[in-house]
């Protein structure tokens, strides 16, 4: 079991240092960067670039900086923010909750719908209302996050107005309302993106859970359990979902790559002052050390998902926690 983990951690860390080389090293031979950005405007001469870019570091070749950059990494220093003008650790962990959060509540949302639609249809494939909801989410996974966003906007923001379509909170009720009200703001402003991830991501969810019920629900243990007299929900609770499961949640795992350029998007248009919003907002402004902070900080989020999906799958199976022991 250790082994297995060891080598799992390893892999996970030879991800994220690939996912940042490669980020760090477009983005510099991208056209442009960041003394680019802030200082070439009119009236500015070209000497303050050309000090800027010495005080920078960026007048050095694109290996140096690579070099220069990733061996302060390996110290634990990310660098420093060329366009915040301070650590990228401390940009990175401002951002960081707000990503969390939005990305937690959409990852719960959807394994509460999918699993919970996709077990209806598996276990009664006759049931119109599952069968209905399991359409309309098939029909919301063909959409890409942002056409889902500008929907949910359009018809709760706009047309009835009930819910903020931007932001994570209403100045105002930051400013002065009591804890009370804040939270419930805070919940408000929560509702739309949380739902734009979750109801794409719900569908491929509910998909799997679908497949896995209808295999395990003919399988001859639960032929028997049935033919012991135990009531149909006891014999979905305690032999058909632990069966299922593993498989859902191994899928899970392999979405979170695809879950986390979802967060991006739906920050971006929602407004959502998360790891998302930052990270375009880097990329424009060719803030490398940033970018590359950014995709090493997600990078490993999703390599420690993968990791909680890989533990909870052997947990959830027997068979295949009798093969990591091994």
């Amino acid at each position: 079991m250790i082994r297995y983990l060891i080598s799992r951690i390893m892999h996970a860390l030879a991800i994220v240092a690939f996912a940042a080389l490669v980020s760090f090293a477009l983005l510099q031979l991208a056209p442009g960067d960041a003394v680019t950005q802030s200082v070439d405007q009119p009236g500015r001469s070209s000497a303050a670039q050309v000090a800027m870019r010495e005080r920078l570091g960026l007048n050095r070749s694109v290996p140096q900086q690579m070099l220069t950059y990733f061996s302060g990494v390996a110290r634990g220093d990310l660098g420093v923010s060329f366009t915040e003008q301070r650590p990228v650790r401390s940009v990175l962990a401002d951002a960081l909750p707000a990503t969390m959060i939005l990305s937690g509540a959409g990852l719960v949302l959807a394994c509460l719908l999918g699993i919970g639609i996709g077990t209806a249809q598996g276990w009664r494939p006759a049931n119109r209302v599952a069968a209905t909801l399991g359409t309309s989410l098939t029909l919301l996974y063909t959409l890409p996050e942002v056409v889902v966003g500008v929907a949910l906007m359009a018809i709760f923001g706009l047309a009835w107005t009930v819910l903020p379509v931007g932001g994570m909170t209403d100045p105002i009720v930051e400013l002065t309302g009591n804890v009370g009200a804040q939270l419930v703001d805070r919940l408000r402003h929560l509702v739309l993106p949380s739902f734009a991830l979750a109801l794409v991501w719900s569908a491929a969810i509910a998909r799997q859970q679908r497949a896995a019920i209808r295999e395990v629900a003919s399988a001859t243990f639960v032929r028997t359990a049935h033919a012991k007299g135990l009531s149909a929900s006891h014999v979905l609770r305690r032999h058909v979902m632990r069966s299922a499961l593993p498989g859902t949640v191994a899928v899970i795992g392999t979405m979170l790559p695809a879950l986390a350029g979802g967060t991006v998007i739906v920050e971006s248009l929602f407004a959502w002052p998360g790891m998302g919003s930052l990270l375009v907002r880097s990329v424009a402004l060719r803030d490398a050390p940033l970018v590359a902070g950014a995709v090493i900080v997600m990078a490993t989020v999703i390599a420690i998902g993968t990791l909680i999906s890989d533990a909870l799958v052997g947990w959830l199976d027997p068979r295949t926690r009798a093969e990591v022991v091994e």
